[in-house]
């Protein structure tokens, strides 16, 4: 099995249906030891039998904004879970009003608590828990098309994706020094806890299906197996990328469905003009 015998934190799952828990599902069925976070009392109670179900005990509390846990959290990880061979950063967010009003409406209030909590939190914690890192370590964070590009509605949370991309290149050369990786998973749209927040996410989801060459929208076992390839020693030689899995939506330069005259959906180059 290409995980067995490492160890990974898995940072930010917050039910089933979300793409941490297709990440924790591919790692664990290649042989991976899993230690989770949860956020508060009500996650917790959906997050620890999602741990029992992969095997593990080792449920630990972290906000990222709070400062006594980020101060805290490698001690606690080496002292329940010892070392970790890979990191699995899924956290963001960014207020309610910072989707849903124009960005150029968005409040300096709210870009700092996006950035905060959607980019520093990968970088904060590479470096607190760095020195419990094994050589050859992996860390993984979840990026979307709405950071290098204009998608709807995504207003803040799409400038926080394009930091969070930068992020991962230059975190990739200071442990790069330490023979440790630092990718980037840019995933297509699912439906998950964190999209909910978006406006017109069910027009973006149809979008997506309708325009991606393979003409369906990605699950989180896809994504999760693209994510075990880049923790796994198969990946040994990547670092600093952002890997798109999204049935290849992103290489569009245009959508590939249009209407006809009678209404119906089409391939654009086969309606008649």
């Amino acid at each position: 099995m290409l995980m067995k015998g490492k160890k990974g934190l898995i940072v930010g799952l917050a039910n089933n249906k979300s793409i941490a828990y297709g990440i924790a599902k591919a790692c664990r069925e290649q042989g991976a030891e899993l230690a989770f976070t949860y956020l508060n009392d009500a996650l917790k109670k959906r997050v620890e039998p999602i741990a029992k179900e992969f095997g593990s005990d080792v449920v630990l509390e972290l906000d990222v904004s709070n400062k006594e846990h980020m101060a805290g959290i490698a001690d606690r990880v080496e002292e329940k879970f010892g070392n970790i061979d890979f990191l699995v950063h899924s956290v963001a967010f960014a207020p309610k009003e910072a989707l849903s009003e124009p960005f150029l409406k968005t409040s300096k209030e709210a870009f700092e608590i996006a950035m905060n909590v959607s980019v520093y939190s990968l970088i904060d914690l590479t470096n607190r828990l760095n020195p419990i890192m094994n050589k050859g370590a992996s860390v993984l964070t979840l990026s979307y098309l709405g950071g290098p590009k204009y998608v709807p509605n995504y207003n803040v949370m799409g400038v926080a994706k394009a930091a969070l991309e930068a992020s991962v290149r230059y975190l990739a050369v200071d442990l790069g020094l330490e023979g440790k990786r630092v990718n980037a998973i840019s995933a297509g749209p699912i439906k998950t806890l964190a999209a909910a927040g978006i406006g017109d996410f069910k027009q973006i989801l149809k979008w997506n299906e309708l325009n991606a060459p393979l003409r369906a929208n990605v699950t989180i076992e896809q994504v999760g197996n693209s994510a075990m390839y880049l923790l796994s020693d198969l990946a040994s030689g990547v670092t600093g990328e952002v890997h798109y899995v999204d049935n290849g939506y992103n290489i569009m330069g245009m959508g590939a469905v249009c209407k006809d005259e009678e209404g119906k959906t089409r391939l654009c180059w086969d309606i008649e003009q």
